[in-house]
């Protein structure tokens, strides 16, 4: 059964030459494959400014460059994600492009006196994750709270699940470690997961 899938490369260089953007063409490549619809997302080339104030959050304009990628978004019943652990967390840009994305109406909707109303349910989430230090240190260490973060007040706090993960730590690695990343992600394309 085919699915909706919108893969967004959150890496903030938009050159297009890292690991990750390998990573996200795999990922497409597998699923176009498997007969699911894909659609991309480069933070990277999109022009935005940052929110600044809580009114801005709750009741301002949606920047005109982010609209369309919340329509891709809103579409797709698959979100795959591609970041750079940058100290301990997601880069700035990208932070502030999802800031933009799950305002309220999007993500959910706030309730007097409820728990806001989880607007996201249905939908499912991969996280890819590449970093200079050994996965183990992140995971255990320092608890992987740039990963839990994003996936415990973002997305879980929407409705999203489930989500997966694949980290990917010594990105300097071999070339055979590599090649084995992109294999695993084309999988997971193909699989639509």
């Amino acid at each position: 059964m085919s699915k909706r899938i919108v893969i967004i490369q959150g890496h903030p260089d938009p050159s297009g030459h890292h690991l990750l953007h390998v990573l996200a063409d795999a990922y497409a490549e597998g699923a176009t494959a498997a007969g699911h619809d894909v659609q991309r997302i480069e933070v990277a080339k999109l022009d935005f400014p940052l929110l600044r104030t809580q009114v801005e959050f709750e009741t301002g304009a949606l920047p005109p460059a982010l609209k369309q990628p919340r329509e891709d978004m809103r579409w797709a019943e698959h979100w795959v994600f591609l970041f750079p652990l940058w100290h301990g967390t997601m880069p700035a840009l990208f932070k502030g492009f999802l800031e933009h994305i799950f305002r309220p109406g999007f993500a959910m909707e706030y309730r007097k006196g409820g728990f806001p109303k989880r607007l996201l349910a249905g939908r499912s989430a991969r996280i890819v994750v590449t970093m200079g230090m050994p996965v183990l240190l992140y995971r255990w260490y320092f608890g992987a709270y740039g990963v839990r973060g994003f996936e415990r007040s973002m997305l879980s706090f929407a409705g999203i699940k489930p989500i997966r993960e694949n980290l990917y730590g010594l990105t300097f690695a071999d070339e055979r470690k590599r090649a084995c990343w992109i294999e695993n992600m084309r999988a997971h394309g193909a699989r639509g997961n």
